[in-house]
């Protein structure tokens, strides 16, 4: 009761200011993960990193947000301008996890390159909302903004697998399990969560679609129908040895495409509940998480940090964007507000529950100073940034590339102001 006593104080004092915290650059990650350092501190939240209660918040946390960034994403829309989300995804992603493998293997000498690879893959989703500024600011360019929207959304769905599949080669180094037995198991894993997706999220959309166009569906059960879709994913998924969060987040990319009428009702509502979960995942991101680790910093997983939220992504990203016409600026903006957050938090809990050695401590501590560096670092500067830039490209005139045509898409609004 003392730790729900804490979460309900802390958000009902954010929601008494947080029309006024809207317009200066403080985030709720920042307010939360603060929060829950200081009660980690006093005592007062007293959780295991290992417990029923933090399993459970990161496993239906992660399914829900798989699930609604897959849904905002306008699959249709988004062909009218897949230049930068393309490069971005297509060859900044995968760049970002050779980097990411490269520099963790010089500077973290007690990681192998598959674990290497592993804590790369976990910090290579970005989360705009911890940006919020950047997305939501209507002086910047949709392009530019929807660049950075799209991306977040996509990104932790595509570099689920990668995590999925790196992850089991090294649970199966680490259990000394015949080397053959690893890649059936992520192949299992991803097959049967991709088709449990695909089936859940077309054959629910299609139904509801069709059943709420016949009158047939009263208001609120057309939100807890598309709730009921993401779970018959994830538990499918899993009872037919699949990876019930790539199945949520194929399940949300399918019913999006047939179901799109409904996607902004369904966001509204799962956005409620996604707002909750994702706060309380950084209160106890604060007080479990951060605490730790940062008892257990050095010089080296510090340095990693730094370069992994500045060469690691912004070099890919200067690399993918090389002939699309953009300015210098824009380029580095896009690359810089490469936030890590909430999909990496979950991935590198993932990670700490499946490798039990000393090499999966380490990728979960070196992520969680990653992403409270960027909790900090990202939501401080996103507001003064994206003014400045939107005022040179407003001087430099409309005609220029970073002003192209561009779909307008939701955000995740809520969660950065």
């Amino acid at each position: 009761m003392t730790e729900l006593l804490a979460l309900a104080l802390t958000l009902l004092a954010y929601a008494m200011v947080s029309s006024r915290l809207s317009l200066s650059p403080i985030t709720a990650p920042m307010v939360f993960t603060g929060v829950g350092l200081l009660a980690g501190a006093a005592g007062v939240v007293d959780l295991e990193l290992d417990g029923e209660a933090v399993t459970l918040l990161v496993e239906v946390t992660l399914t829900l947000v798989l699930f609604t960034d897959a849904i905002r994403i306008d699959l249709r829309a988004l062909r009218r301008d897949l230049g930068l989300p393309v490069r971005l995804l297509g060859v900044g992603l995968p760049l970002t996890i050779l980097a990411g493998t490269a520099v963790g293997a010089l500077l973290l000498p007690g990681l192998g390159l598959l674990e290497a690879a592993l804590l790369a893959a976990v910090l290579a989703p970005t989360d705009a909302a911890l940006g919020q500024a950047v997305v939501s600011d209507p002086r910047l360019p949709v392009r530019i903004r929807q660049a950075i929207n799209v991306e977040s959304g996509l990104n932790d769905g595509i570099a689920l697998p990668v995590v999925t599949v790196l992850l089991a080669v090294v649970v199966a180094e680490e259990g000394a399990r015949a080397t053959d037995g690893w890649w059936s198991l992520a192949l299992s894993q991803i097959g049967f969560g991709v088709g449990m997706g695909v089936v859940a999220g077309l054959a629910g959309g299609w139904l509801l679609d069709r059943r709420a166009r016949a009158g047939a569906v009263e208001g609120v059960y057309r939100q807890l129908a598309a709730l009921a879709v993401v779970a018959a994913a994830y538990a499918g998924a899993v009872q037919l040895g699949g990876n019930g969060f790539i199945a949520a987040f194929v399940a949300g990319l399918a019913f999006g495409h047939v179901a799109r009428a409904h996607c902004e009702h369904v966001q509204d509502f799962s956005e409620d509940e996604g707002e909750l979960l994702t706060v309380t995942t950084f209160l106890v991101f604060g007080a479990v998480l951060v605490g730790p680790v940062l008892d257990e910093v050095t010089w080296r997983t510090a340095a990693y940090a730094v370069c992994s939220l500045t060469v690691v992504r912004v070099l890919p990203v200067l690399v993918a964007l090389l002939g699309s016409r953009t300015l210098v600026e824009p380029r580095l903006f896009l690359g810089w507000f490469g936030p890590r957050g909430l999909a990496s938090i979950l991935f590198a809990l993932m990670v700490v529950e499946e490798v039990s050695g000393p090499a999966g401590q380490e990728v979960f501590e070196v992520a969680c100073l990653t992403v409270l560096l960027s909790v900090v670092l990202h939501g401080l500067s996103a507001s003064t940034w994206s003014g400045r830039l939107a005022r040179r490209l407003d001087r430099l005139g409309r005609d220029r590339a970073e002003h192209g045509d561009a779909a307008e898409m939701p955000t995740r609004r809520r969660l950065g102001r």
